[in-house]
This record gives C-alpha cells, sequence and structure tokens, in this order.
C-alpha cells in the first residue's frame, strides 16, 4: 500500500511540473502581449474616476483607454497607463498614471502631439488647456 501513494504522489508531482512548464510560457506571452490584469485593473479603476472628479464628461472626451508602453517609464507609477485625447485639443494625447504608494493619480508634464492623422509621436511639456498644476516625467526614475 506504501508503494501505491508513492507512485500516486510522483504522478500528482509530475502533472503540476508539466503544468508549469506549459502554463508559465502561456502567461508570459499574455503578460507582455497585454500587460499586467492587476495593474490595467488599478488604472481602469483610479483614472476615469479621477478624470470625473475633475469636471470631464463623456462629452469632453474624443479618445480614452488603457495603454502599455513597451519600454521603461517613470518607476513611481504602475507601468501601465492611461490615455486621453480632449475634444477641444485633439492634436494632444494625454498621459496619465498611477503611483504604486497610495494609488494617486498623476498627470505625466509630457504630452504627445499629432504628426500625421492618429499618429502621435512628439512630445511637448508646455502648459496647455488640460494640464494639471501637478505632474511628474514620464521617464523619470528609471532604472
Amino acid at each position: 500500500m506504501g508503494l501505491f501513494t508513492n507512485k500516486k504522489l510522483f504522478i500528482i508531482i509530475l502533472s503540476i511540473i508539466f503544468i508549469g512548464i506549459v502554463l508559465v510560457p502561456i502567461v508570459t506571452i499574455y503578460f507582455l502581449n497585454n500587460g499586467n490584469p492587476y495593474e490595467k485593473y488599478i488604472v481602469n479603476k483610479y483614472i476615469p474616476a479621477h478624470l470625473e472628479k475633475s469636471g470631464y464628461t463623456d462629452d469632453d472626451i474624443i479618445k480614452q483607454s488603457y495603454i502599455q508602453p513597451k519600454h521603461g517609464i517613470n518607476n513611481s507609477v504602475y507601468h501601465g497607463h492611461y490615455m486621453v485625447v480632449f475634444k477641444d485639443e485633439p492634436q494632444l494625447e494625454y498621459l496619465y498614471g498611477v503611483k504604486k504608494r497610495g494609488k494617486k493619480v498623476v498627470q505625466f508634464c509630457e504630452k504627445k502631439t499629432l504628426i500625421a492623422e492618429n499618429t502621435y509621436q512628439d512630445m511637448t511639456t508646455e502648459k496647455t488647456n488640460h494640464s494639471e498644476k501637478e505632474c511628474i516625467g514620464y521617464l523619470d526614475n528609471r532604472r
């Protein structure tokens, strides 16, 4: 009877190892393509509420969505952040993040400017209509 339980234990251990070998690459590929689901949840929870609290409605905004950058950004905020394009400034793409400590919503000082239809590239740090009093550098505090 002791040998039977050892075979069961051996099969269970092999099954766990096999599942781990299969799941690790799948989860890694998912995270690389879609970002961390926890960060996405936090960003989608706090930033739309911040915009609403700031007095913005859906009528003020052309486009808003969660985005996952492919490069390193400011380490004091979650990697995934939020992009907003306002109706009265369709040539600017504002970026918002959520600080890791305290979950405070911050606006990045840099705004992407439109260089061609639906193509934002150049960055500006000038004060604009929707610039907040306090902002943080998009590429500051990186490792």
